[in-house]
């Protein structure tokens, strides 16, 4: 579970309800069930024009991923491609094939194959970043929808201002009624913006930090693929892929991996 994310919206929630106290103001002061419709409905409706019905309903479980700690084995792969390599080097490529299926990453399982299969390294190579070209061309695009949504919510909130103030002037006879229904129109301003700043937006910028640490991972796997079809030494081949890590977890793995 990812508390950071939990974290942002209760603190946001939490943020918004004390400023409004604070202010003098009540909770049913911001609530305004047209807004609601106009925004959130409205900006969702939009979706649905921009993207297939897959995508634009697929998109909620999309967005459960920021909920999630995204765990890509790091450890499991750094150890696996130097047990691999060091069975490589003695018993040749060819006994790599014996416990492919065992592993976790269908994408390093995929590259190993084509070791053993006598491919060329420059062929792997290619064949192993088109992979990972187009697994992030996916990514990108799930983030693209959300990143559109935190755009359109903000001009759904607009218009909802725009007809508000409408409603507003067609009854200007009723001067008392100006300051509340001012208010009312301005509620789907709050709104729009709140979803594009506070909710939209930031998911997509979490979904593309996720995508860039499965990318990284990526690299790593193609790094140590080659390294093995390469037959270079299964200690120098585990500095380079720890190089990927970052330093606490480089450490952590480091102690179990690289053994004088």
């Amino acid at each position: 579970m990812d508390l950071a994310s939990i974290i942002g919206l209760v603190g946001g929630a939490a943020c918004i309800v004390m400023s409004v106290l604070t202010s003098g103001g009540t909770l049913g002061g911001i609530y305004d069930l047209p807004s609601v419709f106009m925004v959130i409905g409205g900006s969702y409706a939009a979706i649905f024009i921009c993207y297939p019905i897959s995508k634009a309903v697929g998109m909620w479980k999309v967005f459960g991923r920021i909920f999630k700690v995204p765990d890509f084995g790091e450890k499991n792969i750094v150890i696996n491609m130097q047990a691999l390599s060091e069975k490589a080097r003695r018993e040749g490529i060819l006994a790599l094939e014996d416990g492919l299926d065992d592993l976790e990453s269908p994408f390093m399982k995929m590259g190993l194959r084509l070791v053993v299969d006598g491919t060329d390294g420059n062929v792997i190579r290619a064949i192993m970043e088109n992979e990972m070209n187009q697994c992030e061309a996916r990514h990108m695009d799930w983030v693209g929808v959300f990143n559109n949504w935190a755009g359109y919510a903000p001009g759904f909130g607009m218009m909802g201002t725009v007809l508000g103030l409408i409603g507003m002037l067609n009854n200007l006879e009723d001067k008392s009624s100006l300051g509340p229904n001012m208010a009312v129109a301005l509620i789907t301003t709050l709104y729009g913006s709140m979803m594009a700043n506070w909710i939209i937006g930031p998911v997509a910028i979490k979904l593309i930090a996720q995508n860039a640490a499965e990318m990284r991972t990526m690299e790593m796997i193609i790094e140590g693929v080659l390294a093995i079809q390469a037959g270079e030494n299964p200690r120098i081949m585990t500095q380079k892929l720890l190089t990927y890590l970052d330093p606490v977890s480089r450490k952590a793995i480091e102690a179990d991996v690289i053994k004088d």
